[in-house]
C-alpha cells in the first residue's frame, strides 16, 4: 500500500509539476493534468514524434520514455550539466518545478532539434573544407559531453537496461547441480524468458543491479526487503505445459540457512539433523539462529520439470510416475541410481565422457560405488563389458523427509512409492481434518496468507472453524529428470503460481562439470529447451 502511494503521489507531483512548466513552453496548462497526453506534448517540444509519447503506455518502456522525455526538457531549456540530467532521470516533478519557477529558466526551443541543426552546420562545413571553423564549431560546441560523462551516461544506461531486460524479459540462468542429468548437465548456461508464462512484475524493488539475492565475496543480501510491491503478473503468453521445463522460485526457501555448499531451510534441518555433520559450517549457522528471510522474488531459483499441472492426481509406483491414474510420460534421459559390482579397468575413461558420464554422476558410500545413469547409459557400459553388473538401487521408504513430512498419516512412501497426491487448482475446494492438513497447511499459511490453528480435532482458518479449503492459485508439481538424486516436489511440496520466474528458451554456454579449467561442451551451444 505504501508503494502504491508513492506512485500516485509522484504521478500528481509529476502533473501538478507539468501544469506549472507548460506555460513557458507554449502549451495549455489543461494538458498537463491529461494522462499520456502531457507526455505526447512533452515529446513534441523536445523535438520528438507525438507518437513517441504513445510508448507511454507500453509496460515497462514507459520508465525509459519518461527518463528520457524528461532530460530532454530540461536541456530543451538549455540546462546542460550532468547533476541537472540525473535529477531530471531520478525524480522529474523536481526538475519540472524549478525551471517553472526559476525566471531566468527560458524554453529555447526543441533541443534535439537545434542539435541536429548544430551538427548539419558542423557537416556543412567540414565537407566546404574549412577545417579551422570546423575545429572552432566543436569546441564552442554547446551541446557537447566531456568524455567522462559520455563513458559515464553509457555505463549507467547499460547497467539500467541490462536490469531492465533482466528483470522483466530474459534472464541467464546456470545449472548447480546434476538434478535435471541427462537433459540439463551441470555448468549448462541458460536464458530464461520471463513473458512467457506471464511477466512477473517486481516485488523487491531496492536491490543491487544484476544481482539475484547474493552479493559474491561479500556473502551479504544483495537487497533490501522494504519498500515492496505487491505481486502482479501480466497475461501469459502461453501455457506451463505437463512434462516442460520450467524455472521457478524455490517454494520453502523463505526460511534458509546459507553455507558455501548449499541454501537448507530451517524446517529441513530440523527434520534431518545429519546436515550438520555434512556440513560443518551449517553447525554454527545454526547454534547462531543465522538464517535469512526472503521474499517469494528473491528465493532460490530451481529448474524442474513440471510433471503435474492443476487439478491432476500424481502417484508414482516402483520409480514410473502416474497421472491421473495413467503411466506418465518419461523423459527420453531419465536417470535412476545404480550400485556397481565389478571392475571397471576395462573400460575407457574416454567412453564414459562419450557417453554423458562423468564425475558427478558417480556416488560413493561407505565402500560402495555407483551412478546415476539412464537406460541407454546403462546398456552401453553392460555391453561394454559383461562382468559388469549394474543394480538398479530401490529407495527406502522415509516419509519423514518426504513432503508432506507426515509419517502417521502418510506412511511408507518413498522417492519411488509415493502419493496418491492431488495438486490443487485455482477455485477448486477440498475437505480439511486433522489428518489430511499436512498437506495443504503451507498453502493455507504461507502461500495464500491465511492464519491457521488447531484446537483439539477443529481447524480453525482466520479464526473461524474450517472443514473445506478453496485454493486462490494454481499449483505444480516439479521433478527432476534424475529421480534418485533431484531434490524436488518430493520433498518440498507444490511449486505456486506465483513463484513460478519462467520458460527455458536454450543453452547459450556450457562447461564441463561447471569449471572452464575442464573445458567446454560446443556441442550444448544453442541447443534450444524444446529438445529437452
Amino acid at each position: 500500500m505504501a508503494v502504491l502511494l508513492y506512485f500516485v503521489v509522484f504521478y500528481i507531483l509529476y502533473c501538478a509539476s507539468l501544469y506549472m512548466l507548460f506555460p513557458k513552453m507554449g502549451i495549455e496548462k489543461w494538458k498537463a493534468l491529461v494522462p499520456v497526453l502531457n507526455i505526447v506534448e512533452l515529446a513534441e517540444k523536445t523535438g520528438r514524434p507525438r507518437w513517441y509519447g504513445f510508448l507511454f503506455l507500453v509496460p515497462i518502456v514507459a520508465f525509459f520514455i519518461v527518463a528520457g522525455v524528461a532530460v530532454a526538457t530540461v536541456r530543451s531549456f538549455n540546462r546542460f550539466s550532468f547533476w541537472e540530467s540525473a535529477v531530471a532521470v531520478i525524480y522529474p516533478p523536481i526538475s519540472f518545478y524549478m525551471l517553472a519557477k526559476d525566471d531566468n529558466a527560458q524554453y529555447e526551443g526543441a533541443i534535439l532539434h537545434r542539435e541536429a541543426v548544430y551538427m548539419e552546420e558542423v557537416k556543412k562545413t567540414k565537407d566546404a573544407g574549412h577545417d579551422k571553423k570546423v575545429h572552432r564549431l566543436m569546441k564552442n560546441n554547446p551541446y557537447a559531453k566531456a568524455s567522462w560523462r559520455e563513458w559515464v551516461e553509457s555505463i549507467v544506461f547499460a547497467v539500467f537496461a541490462a536490469a531492465f531486460i533482466r528483470m522483466f524479459l530474459i534472464e541467464a540462468y546456470v545449472i548447480p547441480t546434476p538434478s535435471m542429468e541427462g537433459s540439463l548437465l551441470v555448468g549448462d548456461f541458460l536464458f530464461v524468458s520471463k513473458s512467457s508464462y506471464g511477466i512477473r512484475t517486481p516485488q523487491t524493488v531496492a536491490m543491487v543491479p544484476l544481482l539475484h539475492n547474493r552479493v559474491p565475496i561479500l556473502g551479504t543480501e544483495s537487497y533490501f526487503k522494504k519498500p515492496s510491491l505487491p505481486y502482479y503478473r501480466l497475461p501469459a503468453l502461453r501455457e506451463i505445459k505437463r512434462n516442460g521445463p520450467i524455472v521457478f522460485n524455490w517454494p520453502v526457501g523463505d526460511s534458509v540457512y546459507i553455507t558455501t555448499k548449499r541454501s537448507y531451510t530451517v524446517g529441513q534441518v530440523a527434520r534431518e539433523p545429519g546436515f550438520l555433520s555434512y556440513d560443518p559450517e551449517l553447525r554454527s549457522k545454526v547454534a547462531n539462529k543465522d538464517f535469512k528471510v526472503r521474499p517469494i522474488d528473491k528465493k532460490d531459483h530451481y529448474i524442474k520439470r513440471c510433471i503435474g499441472l492443476p487439478g491432476d492426481t500424481l502417484q508414482i509406483i516402483d520409480g514410473q510416475v502416474h497421472i491421473n491414474g495413467a503411466p506418465g510420460e518419461n523423459p527420453e534421459f531419465m536417470q535412476f541410481q545404480y550400485l556397481l559390482a565389478g571392475d571397471m579397468s576395462q573400460i575407457n575413461p574416454r567412453r564414459l565422457e562419450e557417453w554423458g558420464i562423468d564425475e558427478g554422476d558417480t556416488w560413493g558410500v561407505g565402500g560402495q560405488r555407483g551412478f546415476f545413469l539412464d537406460n541407454e547409459q546403462v546398456r552401453k557400459m553392460r555391453e561394454a563389458d559383461p562382468n559388469i553388473q549394474l543394480i538398479k538401487v530401490p529407495n527406502p521408504p522415509d516419509a519423514r523427509k518426504l513432503f508432506p513430512h507426515d509419517p502417521p498419516n502418510y506412511p511408507g512412501w518413498s522417492v519411488d512409492n509415493y502419493g496418491p497426491i492431488y495438486i490443487p487448482a485455482k477455485g477448486a475446494t477440498v475437505q480439511l481434518n486433522t489428518s489430511n492438513l499436512s498437506m495443504y497447511r503451507r498453502i493455507i499459511n504461507v502461500y495464500e496468507d491465511n492464519d491457521l490453528s488447531v484446537n483439539g480435532d477443529q481447524i480453525l482458518i482466520n479464526g473461524q472453524p474450517a472443514d473445506s479449503y478453496t485454493f486462490k492459485q494454481n499449483y505444480y508439481w516439479a521433478m527432476g529428470d534424475n529421480r534418485h538424486n533431484s531434490e524436488d516436489s518430493r520433498m518440498w511440496g507444490f511449486v505456486p503460481h506465483d513463484h513460478i520466474v519462467g520458460k527455458p528458451l536454450f543453452i547459450w554456454f556450457s562447461t564441463k562439470n561447471g569449471s572452464m579449467a575442464k573445458g567446454v561442451r560446443w556441442n550444448r551451444l544453442f541447443k534450444s529447451a524444446s529438445d529437452l
